[in-house]
């Protein structure tokens, strides 16, 4: 897991930046079939944590974005939309992968 020492603190919410891929955008009944599923994550201090928990949960298939609403040192909510349904051990696992941990899920 990061170390608090090397993270700055404060509340802030930080949009994943995403590479462009050069697929072609979405139709209007692709964008309306978007699944919203909100996660609470606990030991992001900083904008690094945000970053390695962005990029660990959007390499799952069917991630568009992530976005973090960062509580340094607290909990830590985490928005994921997705073209289907991600289940809980995949979410917990990729945020695991980060060095973090679920402790809440919602869809």
């Amino acid at each position: 897991m990061p170390s608090a020492a090397s993270c700055a603190s404060g509340n802030t919410t930080h949009p994943a930046s995403r590479l462009m891929n050069h697929r072609q955008s979405p139709t209007k009944e692709q964008a309306m079939s978007t699944v919203s599923t909100t996660v609470e994550v606990s030991g992001m201090t900083c904008g690094h944590c945000v970053s390695s928990v962005s990029e660990e949960l959007e390499a799952l298939a069917g991630v568009e974005s992530v976005e973090v609403d960062l509580n340094a040192g607290g909990i830590s909510t985490v928005t994921i939309t997705s073209d289907a349904a991600l289940s809980p051990a995949e979410i917990g696992e990729a945020v695991a992968e980060a060095g973090y941990l679920v402790v809440a899920n919602e869809a």
